[in-house]
């Protein structure tokens, strides 16, 4: 069938709105027609070369739509289901048993190689004929998705499907670091480097995890301003304040227990780390390429028995933990819609701009014009 989309025909270019062909779902698979698809801070960095991909490619990673058709194997989703789309997982690998698909053996081939889907065929082509690749299984910048069933989860019918995207990644990402990860303990202290949509989502998980203090570190002030609105007892404009200064003044005798860093910045990495208390946890989450030269294992690290990790996902399982964050929206707990702006199609280069000035926080580009929430 044919389908509008926007493509990244080169590195360092604007995606382009064209009209390709998308072959029908395989057996396994599922038909979806886009609602809208949220723009991730990771289909910057692959659109802008942050990382070696082929193209042409679809990006997209955030989508959110109505089933319209479905293989023969497909027996959890029907035609009218309400959906997000996930990331890729092969789901048989150790990891993915044992409730960890962010950390799926194949996730980098299955999301990130710009290649074909798992089986090795593409579904996106040019009109001539060449193969388009696929990004996290889905390549949600356009306005249909064929994914497989296991990047899907419902979702319910009375959800803004315009918001439900982001719930896929970067949503689930910020939270899901802190409430599967971290799980920092009540009246524990945590500070969230960078105040994007991936760390007011850590924020507000914070804030349901009652930690005493939650900091929020940003070089923007308006951002700074909305992270006090959705959780952050304090801020610290890392441009203006010495971060670990300013931490240890705030947080005083009872230390720092945990941080998440949503920067990929190497000197407020630094600062992260050394603001930590003795068996600190320090999460990685960005998506960036820029090393940290400057972290001593030992006084660092081994010195105060601190732990650095990476965490993909939220080290979360989609199907049981969108569900939750939706519950935490329900609730006031976890306002998504305050922080999105809506863009259409032919604006998207403009929402990717606005998502890089710091202008718009959760860009969300809707593909259905005709969708009513």
């Amino acid at each position: 069938m044919k389908i509008k989309a926007a493509v990244l025909n080169k590195p360092n270019q604007d995606l382009e709105l064209e009209n390709i062909v998308l072959d029908e779902p395989k057996s396994n698979e599922v038909l979806i027609k886009t609602v809208a698809s949220g723009i991730c801070h990771s289909d910057i960095e692959f659109q802008h070369g942050g990382f070696p991909v082929k193209t042409p490619l679809l990006l997209g990673h955030e989508g959110a739509g109505i089933v319209e058709k479905v293989g023969s194997n497909v027996t959890a989703f029907k035609k009218g289901d309400h959906v997000a789309v996930g990331f890729a997982s092969d789901g048989t690998c150790k990891f993915c048993r044992a409730g960890l698909p962010g950390s799926c053996v194949n996730f980098n081939q299955l999301n990130t190689s710009g290649g074909p889907m798992g089986d090795g065929t593409y579904r996106l082509h040019k009109a001539d004929g060449t193969n388009i690749g696929v990004f996290f299984g889905q390549s949600s910048f356009g306005d249909h998705i064929v994914a497989d069933q296991n990047n899907l989860v419902k979702v319910p019918d009375d959800l803004d499907l315009r918001l439900a995207g982001p719930l896929g990644c970067g949503y689930m990402t910020g939270a899901g670091t802190v409430l599967n990860s971290l799980k920092p303990e009540i009246n524990s202290n945590l500070v969230v480097l960078g105040t994007g949509s991936v760390g007011l989502a850590a924020i507000m998980a914070a804030a349901v995890s009652n930690c005493k203090h939650v900091i929020a570190v940003d070089k923007n002030d308006e951002r700074l301003k909305a992270a006090k609105l959705f959780g952050a007892t304090d801020t610290i404009n890392n441009t203006k304040e010495d971060i670990v200064k300013k931490i240890n003044e705030i947080v005083g005798s009872a230390g720092l227990n945990y941080a998440v860093d949503t920067t990929g910045e190497p000197d407020v990495i630094k600062a992260g780390i050394s603001a930590l208390t003795i068996k600190g946890q320090f999460a990685v989450v960005a998506m960036g390429t820029k090393s940290l030269k400057e972290i001593s294992p030992m006084i660092d690290i081994l010195t105060f028995s601190r732990t650095i990790k990476g965490v993909i996902e939220g080290d979360a399982v989609p199907q049981q933990f969108i569900p939750e964050l939706i519950d935490f929206y329900r609730a006031g707990k976890f306002p998504i819609d305050k922080i999105t702006k809506f863009y259409k199609p032919e604006q998207i280069n403009q929402a990717i701009e606005d998502s890089l000035s710091g202008t718009t926080i959760k860009p969300v580009i809707v593909f259905d014009d005709q969708y009513q929430a």
